[in-house]
C-alpha cells in the first residue's frame, strides 16, 4: 500500500513496580509464607519448623516502635521482607537491633533485597539506633555480599553454632555502626 506507513510492531514491557512499605496484619500469611520456605529449604533460619499464623502476628507485633517490619510488594504482591528486631532484652543494648531479610525464591537477585536492607537502615537511624547486628550463617554467600556492599562490617565468626540438615553450621556475626558512615542511608 503506497503511501501508508505501518507503525512498526514494538513489544511494549512494563517494568515492574517494586516498593517498599510498613508491614501490616494482612501481610501476615505472604510474610509467613517466605518465611517456612527458608525454615524448609536454606540455612538462612535455624528454625525447623515451620511458623505458624499466630505465631507470625505475634511476631509482627514485635516488630512495632522503634523495630520495624517492612514487606517490598511487586505488582502488588509481597515478594520478600525484613526487620529490624530487639537484639537482647537487657537495657544496655536499647541503640542495637538485629535485622532480617528474605526475599521469595521467585524475586531473588533482582534488587529486592538491597531495597529492603536500605530502608531498613535508614529505618533505623530513624529510630536513633547506633547499630544493627546481622548473623548470617556460613554458605550464604548472597546475604554476606549484601550485607557487606551496605557497609555491614564481619566482626567475628561464632563457630559450629547451628545444626540443620544434618550439619554444623558457623554464623558470621556483621555489624552496621551509624558513626561509620557519613550519611545513615
Amino acid at each position: 500500500m503506497a503511501g501508508k506507513l505501518e507503525a512498526p510492531t514494538l513489544r511494549v514491557l512494563e517494568a515492574p513496580t517494586l516498593r517498599v512499605r510498613h508491614a501490616a496484619e494482612a501481610d501476615a500469611a505472604s510474610i509467613r509464607a517466605i518465611y517456612n520456605d527458608a525454615v524448609a529449604t536454606t540455612v538462612a533460619t535455624f528454625d525447623t519448623e515451620p511458623r505458624s499464623l499466630a505465631a507470625q502476628l505475634r511476631w509482627l507485633e514485635e516488630h512495632r516502635s522503634p523495630y520495624v517490619a517492612l514487606v517490598a510488594e511487586q505488582n502488588g504482591q509481597v515478594v520478600g521482607w525484613g526487620s529490624l528486631g530487639r537484639w537482647s532484652e537487657r537495657r544496655a543494648y536499647a541503640e542495637t537491633s538485629e535485622v532480617s531479610v528474605y526475599v521469595d525464591a521467585g524475586a531473588r537477585r533482582r534488587g529486592v533485597g538491597q531495597l529492603l536492607l536500605s530502608e531498613l537502615i535508614a529505618e533505623g537511624a530513624r529510630s536513633g539506633f547506633h547499630t544493627i547486628l546481622a548473623r548470617i550463617s556460613d554458605g550464604n554467600a548472597a546475604s554476606l555480599r549484601l550485607h557487606e556492599g551496605a557497609g555491614f562490617r564481619r566482626v567475628g565468626v561464632m563457630r559450629e553454632v547451628g545444626n540443620k540438615f544434618g550439619r554444623r553450621i558457623d554464623v558470621h556475626l556483621l555489624q552496621f555502626v551509624y558513626t561509620d558512615r557519613a550519611s545513615p542511608a
